[in-house]
């Protein structure tokens, strides 16, 4: 595939509608359906399926852009990795995180590294773990810090830390003063949990079913400092990881109970993309991050 025939592709087969394919990459719409048109004579086989002014891949259309999309990345690889030759002391990495990797973990790794190397910049994002993992396999990111580690094919995982989990409950709940508790006994609470694609949702819905109970939802939050928040005002129980501050500042957090039930811990880990050529400075923050690891 011609390198430049790319971007516009691949621009048309996730927007699947010519016009705005055609406004995202400044073209007239009669150019782009030109383009497609010679692509398609070239290769043999039409590539999209026609419904009115939306296009959809068909099956030569989803295996063609799947080895664009992997072309793309490649190429994207190729021109950080000269401009690493070309300037050995900058460089660039993208690192996306949960919610909860803002608070310590990531301003931590990231000062820490910037240390030993200040040139070398950090373009940051955060979301959920199905986020964070779609970024990765993508290539919208070099690397992630996510919680438990992803069942998606494709990447590569490295635990960095583990940590001890609890039920949290309002200072006035009947658990409150336990030095230990099991999940089940929290059965009939109203829990406060992440969204579903949250990683500690994920952890949550498992330890119920190894508890064997399915958890009433009360209230949903994204983040984990306003889930506990939300506990500490008496609206419900959590499962909060021991080592988070719960809630910042001068206000009064939930009381951490350590759970019992086996398995209750998440490890927290970084993921690439294991078909991916990472850049030096991107190799070079992974090796800092496994060093830090064991410290």
């Amino acid at each position: 595939m011609p390198s430049d025939d790319l971007h516009w592709f691949l621009t048309l087969a996730e927007l699947e509608r010519v016009g705005a394919a055609a406004d995202q990459l400044h073209l007239a719409q009669p150019t782009l359906s030109r383009m497609l048109a010679r692509l398609e004579h070239r290769l043999g086989v039409r590539l999209f399926d026609r419904h009115g002014k939306r296009l959809t891949l068909n099956d030569f259309g989803r295996v063609y852009y799947e080895h664009a999309r992997r072309a793309q990345a490649e190429l994207d690889a190729a021109g950080r990795e000269l401009s690493d030759l070309a300037n050995p002391a900058k460089g660039v990495v993208r690192l996306t995180f949960l919610h909860s990797g803002g608070a310590r973990l990531v301003p931590e790794l990231v000062a820490g590294f910037r240390r030993i190397s200040g040139r070398i910049t950090f373009s940051l994002s955060q979301d959920d773990a199905g986020a964070v993992t779609s970024r990765v396999l993508d290539g919208a990111a070099d690397l992630g810090l996510v919680s438990p580690r992803p069942a998606a094919a494709g990447l590569g995982w490295r635990t960095l830390l583990r940590q001890r989990l609890a039920l949290g409950v309002p200072a006035d709940h009947r658990l409150a003063g336990r030095r230990q508790v099991r999940l089940a006994e929290a059965a009939d609470a109203e829990f406060v949990a992440m969204p579903t694609g949250f990683g500690m949702r994920r952890i949550l819905d498992d330890l119920c079913a190894a508890a064997d109970f399915r958890p009433h939802i009360d209230l949903e939050a994204s983040d984990l400092v306003t889930v506990a928040g939300l506990v500490a005002a008496g609206l419900g129980v959590a499962l909060l990881p021991m080592e988070e501050p719960p809630i910042r500042g001068p206000h009064t957090g939930p009381v951490l109970v350590p759970l019992a039930d086996p398995g209750a811990a998440r490890a927290v880990g970084l993921i690439w993309s294991a078909n991916a050529v990472p850049s030096d400075a991107v190799r070079r923050f992974r090796d800092f991050a496994f060093d830090w690891a064991q410290r």
